[in-house]
């Protein structure tokens, strides 16, 4: 499972930020991931990050609350920033 939300950046005032739960046994890292979107989407859309989470809260219908995954990363540093 996987969410994209926006992260503060200096320059662009906001950047993507991918969180993505892994299965228990995959073995991914964060260059997999963004090797993925190389020639699917605009560059500029490629996420600047990738933070793997334990679970990304869902609601009663099972929709993903972006607002708590916003306020859990308010604070988040980019690497690129």
């Amino acid at each position: 499972m996987a969410a994209c939300i926006a992260a503060y950046h200096p320059k662009w005032d906001e950047r993507p930020l991918l969180l993505v739960t892994k299965k228990p046994d995959q073995n991914l890292s964060k260059e997999d991931l963004l090797l993925f979107f190389n020639g699917k989407i605009a560059k500029w859309w490629t996420p600047d990050d990738v933070v793997f989470v334990d679970s990304i809260p869902l609601g009663a219908t099972g929709k993903m609350l972006k607002h708590k995954l916003r306020e859990m990363f308010r604070g988040y540093q980019l690497p690129s920033a």
